[in-house]
């Protein structure tokens, strides 16, 4: 086989692996959000009913839910990544491209906030752009930087923490006045009141501090630009060793979080409201990190046994229109669960056969499309 044949194979592989990984998170991102839009009741009355109901919450909890979001923002910042990679080998004007790219996702992001509620893509915009001005940085650069986003909110609420046990009796000599009561604001009567809303809420977060504070978006996006530069979709077979350390991190911090983390002595975390980090790792030790183990599990099946990428193809079909079929989950999902759609509610069991049914509809239109 020639060198530019071997390349175009690697490529070809590359691009179905990424579309397989994005379908993948796609889906498990569809089946956490029919537990969250369509369920019958929270989770502390979820006991009731069929034998083992319960389960399906807390595996879609514990299995999916943080997991399905970071895999998918790892995905993005491997496009951004691809997306630099295609501009500069073309001599295309990335500054430019780049930006217009991520002002169309930040006014798809409004949209779809606005409409339905979802609220991910324009946090996307907004943390894509610092991929641009680091993008030159050297791998150990920005691996610190990962580190110091991934621990930059929990640390300051910690040191808020901090700052208010030191100061605890200062501030028990002051009188204390009588807490204002606010009125919570009512229902909405209308979708277009919905909409007002949060089209204030974006406004009010847009211009926040906060949004100012790296998380662990950002992370990923740094984390997924870093793996496209070292080629680990291109040549997973010579990344194994990395491959399989990822996995292996991601597993172990999952376990730590919820069987050590969380088993924490509350009196090392009642000493103050703030110190919450402590049960999170400071956002370093995070379960959302066991995407990695669920990754790269995908991307060496598919390096060692290639012929499950035709297995796989569904996903793969999904993932390739990716941001489109994000968008029509979230119009599906908000049209049959909110009060003013349909208001349906769906028992626990019933999540993952309806999460498939609108995943295969998905397919079908992106197979149209295609």
């Amino acid at each position: 086989m020639s060198t530019h044949s071997a390349q175009t194979t690697t490529l070809a592989e590359r691009i179905a692996t990424l579309d397989i990984l994005r379908g993948f998170a796609l889906l498990g991102m569809i089946i956490v959000h029919f537990h969250q839009r369509f369920r019958l009741s929270w989770p502390a009355e979820d006991r009731v009913g069929l034998p083992g109901e319960w389960l399906v919450g807390w595996t879609a909890w514990w299995g999916l839910e943080q997991k399905s979001w970071a895999a998918f923002a790892f995905l993005f910042g491997v496009g951004f990544a691809i997306f630099m990679r295609r501009a500069e080998a073309h001599s295309r004007p990335l500054v430019t491209l780049y930006l217009r790219r991520l002002g169309v996702l930040a006014l798809i992001g409004i949209a779809v906030e606005a409409l339905t509620g979802f609220a991910i893509l324009l946090h996307y915009a907004i943390w894509g752009v610092p991929l641009l001005f680091v993008r030159r940085w050297s791998t150990r650069v920005l691996l610190v930087l990962a580190v110091i986003s991934a621990m930059a909110w929990p640390a300051y609420r910690f040191g808020v923490g901090v700052h208010e046990w030191l100061t605890r009796d200062q501030a028990a000599t002051v009188a204390a006045a009588p807490p204002a009561v606010s009125a919570r604001a009512a229902p909405p009567d209308t979708y277009t009141e919905v909409v007002t809303r949060r089209l204030g809420n974006i406004q009010r977060g847009v211009l926040s501090w906060r949004v100012l504070i790296p998380g662990s978006s950002f992370v990923l996006f740094i984390l997924g630009f870093i793996a496209l530069r070292h080629g680990v979709f291109d040549e997973p077979k010579r990344h194994l060793r990395l491959i399989v350390t990822a996995m292996v991190v991601g597993l172990a911090c999952w376990l730590i979080f919820w069987f050590g983390l969380q088993k924490m002595p509350s009196a090392w975390t009642d000493w103050s409201d703030n110190a919450w980090p402590l049960r999170y790792g400071l956002g370093v030790i995070s379960e959302q990190w066991l995407a990695f183990t669920y990754m790269g599990a995908i991307v060496l099946l598919l390096a060692y046994r290639p012929w499950w990428t035709e297995r796989l193809a569904i996903l793969g079909v999904v993932g390739r229109m990716a941001l489109t079929n994000y968008v029509l989950q979230a119009i599906a999902i908000d049209l049959l669960s909110s009060r003013f759609g349909f208001a349906l509610k769906l028992r626990p069991y019933y999540y993952g056969a309806s999460a498939l049914l609108l995943f295969a509809a998905l397919a079908v239109v992106s197979y149209i499309w295609l």
